[in-house]
């Protein structure tokens, strides 16, 4: 191991991932997105000198920020200067687009380009020879369906081919609400290495009926009274035909959507409007989309409803409040959605640390059988599939959207 605990950060986007690996003690040494928004927030982040957390530096202090479609880079553009031919990274990291598995999109996998963009990560790991690898993803991910249609697919075809390259792996799912964020967040997490014994997943820290002697979830609403009052600037309310309807919602619904009915979801194909929820405040928030169109909420005291503000979504999502988000207000929007919620990154970083510091383990690390919890998961969505798949057909109009 470097003195430095080296990070090498791909599809960076806003840096939610990163932040959270520096707050555990890693050091980014190069970072890259496509996105010029994205790239240009982590430029303005890096030059405020923002101090992190915990630690006697500024974010991104010794990063070589890459503004580049990642199928055009290779391991020399990652080596920091004045290193060898042979340099690798402690720890590569990143999560492709998860347009492709998320289950507010089209879900088209890998028929659409982005999908395809997994391949690119795993080139990388290939040429650059990482430690550690930290994978990303929403959790349809977990039962993605690859060539034969099978759900789950998809990641055990990636752990082979990481296997393939030497390294072993292992994936669960975690939410980052266990880990004091005020959001209800599940993302598929996987760890890799090729010379060191596989790190645990981390413990949570939250628990959601506090038990286990751990604090209670942190709510919404404690996390809103922490901030104060939002620029007004940023505040949209209700207005229009449908505010008498939002206004007359209570906390946890919303507007039901009229699409096709399934045998089990309240109504259509998700429910409520992903555009018409008001949160309750008791809860943390649901996951934040990168969309212009978050929940609603009724704060006590305030004269009305009003959407989330994009600077609270990025607190939700863990950012600091200085962090310089770039681009119009729904490409901020776009990049605060799309961004690993921080705390949960900064725990699983400490894990990966640790383990980077136990030195290489004495037997070749093998990759971890799927928990129950993993399988129940690929058993319900072949359960759901058999009850509602006749109903996804798309539209002509969806197939021409997409």
């Amino acid at each position: 191991m470097s003195k430095t605990p080296t990070v090498i950060s791909l599809f960076s986007g806003a840096g939610g991932l990163d932040i959270g690996l520096e707050q555990a003690g890693w050091t980014i040494t190069a970072a890259t997105d496509v996105a010029s928004h994205a790239m240009e927030t982590l430029r303005r982040s890096k030059q405020a000198g923002i101090p992190v957390a915990g630690r006697r530096s500024t974010y991104m202090s010794k990063t070589n920020l890459i503004e580049a479609d990642v199928t055009d880079l290779s391991a020399s553009d990652f080596r920091p200067p004045k290193t060898k031919p042979d340099w690798r990274p402690d720890l590569l990291v990143g999560g492709p687009p998860c347009q492709p598995w998320s289950s507010a999109g089209l879900q088209r996998g890998l028929n659409d380009p982005r999908g395809q963009l997994i391949s690119h990560y795993l080139r990388l790991i290939g040429e650059l020879h990482p430690t550690f690898v930290i994978f990303e993803n929403v959790r349809g991910l977990l039962t993605a369906r690859g060539e034969t249609g099978t759900p789950g697919e998809v990641l055990k075809s990636i752990q082979d081919d990481l296997w393939s390259l030497g390294y072993a792996s292992n994936v669960t799912t975690l939410n980052a609400a266990d880990y004091g964020a005020a959001q209800r967040r599940v993302r598929v997490i996987l760890v890799a290495t090729n010379t060191h014994t596989l790190p645990s997943f981390p413990a949570p820290t939250h628990d959601r009926e506090g038990k286990n002697q751990l604090p209670h979830w942190r709510s919404l609403g404690e996390a809103l009274k922490a901030l104060g009052a939002p620029d007004e600037a940023d505040v949209v309310r209700p207005t229009g035909s449908r505010a008498a309807a939002l206004r007359s919602l209570t906390p946890g619904t919303g507007l039901k959507t009229t699409g096709r009915v399934m045998a089990n979801r309240p109504s259509g194909h998700w429910g409520y409007r992903q555009d018409a929820f008001l949160a309750d405040l008791s809860l943390p928030s649901r996951t934040i989309r990168a969309a212009g169109t978050p929940d609603w909420v009724r704060i006590e005291g305030e004269q009305d409803l009003r959407r989330l503000t994009w600077r609270e979504c990025a607190a939700l999502q863990g950012f600091p409040e200085d962090w310089q988000f770039a681009g119009t207000k729904s490409q901020r929007f776009q990049q605060i959605g799309n961004a690993v919620q921080v705390d949960m990154a900064k725990a699983v970083g400490g894990e990966v640390l640790r383990a980077l510091r136990l030195g290489e383990a004495t037997q070749p690390p093998v990759t971890a059988a799927w928990s129950p919890v993993l399988l129940e998961r690929v058993r319900y969505t072949i359960a759901e599939h058999n009850t509602n798949g006749h109903l996804r057909t798309p539209r002509p109009s969806e197939v021409k959207a997409s």
